[in-house]
């Protein structure tokens, strides 16, 4: 009998439990995931992640997620889920693109101004054909670049628009912008 309750003990051991947990959140896209392991879950969406326990009658439940609502409401999002982080990661580049477009821009500017001056009336009589040649190839290189630099000056003005417009439109904080 004693070896009957002991086959019965490891017997309960070596049967899996029916039970399972899955994990459901909402990501920046909008996209609904689930996963059955909580590692799975990015970090940024586990303040926000559904727990759902489908257990067979008896089992008791695995894991449960703990999170404490003051840290639910502390956490701000978007209508689509998306936090200051994301925000942040999306801007960054732009401001940073418009950033350096416009110091590159400015340098080339005041370098053109300076190299335009040798073609003044005064210097023109002073130098020869080819350094005329070289001067107005140099100036065009750095008006070539110069466009080039306001081209990409447009284009992060035109994405942080876009971007400041999908703010308001979800509803996120616009001091995640900035």
């Amino acid at each position: 009998m004693k070896e009957f309750l002991i086959f019965l003990i490891l017997l309960a051991f070596a049967i899996p439990a029916n039970a399972a947990t899955i994990y459901k959140w909402v990501d920046e896209k909008g996209v609904v995931n689930f996963t059955d392991n909580y590692n799975n879950v990015p970090s940024s969406y586990r303040d926000q992640v559904e727990v759902k326990h489908y257990l067979t009658e008896g089992v008791a439940p695995p894991y449960t997620l703990n999170v404490p609502p003051q840290k639910r409401a502390e956490s701000k999002t978007d209508l689509y889920g998306r936090d200051e982080t994301w925000w942040r990661e999306e801007v960054h580049p732009w401001r940073e693109q418009l950033k350096e477009a416009t110091e590159n821009y400015e340098n080339r500017r005041k370098q053109y101004m300076e190299q335009s001056q040798g073609l003044s009336p005064y210097n023109f009589g002073k130098m020869s054909l080819t350094q005329y040649q070289m001067l107005s190839a140099r100036l065009q290189i750095l008006n070539a670049e110069m466009e080039k630099y306001e081209g990409q000056i447009a284009e992060a003005n035109e994405m942080l628009s876009k971007l400041s417009q999908e703010a308001k439109e979800t509803k996120a904080d616009p001091t995640w912008l900035e």
